[in-house]
């Protein structure tokens, strides 16, 4: 396993030094999904929630998410995204909507943590939404899909 950057030789927190890295061109899709039940789900397909329309308001949220990681986040960096795209799949057989969020920016560290964010605050606002109809849904299977960028190159999540 490489060697946590997020830590001093003393093992004291620090925010990584990314000053001598180029600015390439970075990108990261991450996905997760809200399982609920059928009912709660057919209200958020017919987009009749009390609340307004629960999944363009998530949207919304989700790119707000984005934005803000960095203060939410102690140890990431304060990032200029240059694009965040954040799109919802319905699955009525699983009562689910799966969140797919794809981060851009151009700069000396990767948007994974963005990517990331963005989803779960994304979910959390369809949570918000619809808790007065289903307290019992679920956030589930939050994950870094790919990466593009920076040192490591591309990489992508290999199928379970």
């Amino acid at each position: 396993m490489s060697e946590l950057t997020h830590f001093d030789a003393q093992g004291q927190a620090h925010m990584v030094d990314v000053s001598a890295k180029p600015a390439t061109t970075r990108v990261a899709v991450a996905q997760g999904r809200i399982v609920m039940k059928p009912e709660t789900f057919a209200i958020v397909a017919q987009g009749r929630a009390g609340k307004g329309d629960v999944l363009g308001v998530a949207r919304i949220a989700a790119i707000q998410g984005a934005k803000r990681t960095s203060d939410l986040i102690p140890l990431c960096h304060p990032l200029a995204l240059s694009k965040v795209a954040v799109e919802f799949d319905l699955d009525e057989p699983s009562s689910s909507v799966t969140c797919r969020a794809t981060v851009h920016t151009v700069g000396p560290t990767g948007v994974e943590m963005e990517a990331l964010t963005a989803v779960q605050v994304g979910l959390l606002t369809v949570y918000d939404m619809c808790k007065a109809a289903d307290k019992g849904m679920v956030i589930t299977d939050v994950a870094l899909l790919e990466k593009q960028g920076g040192k490591s190159g591309h990489w992508v999540r290999e199928a379970n």
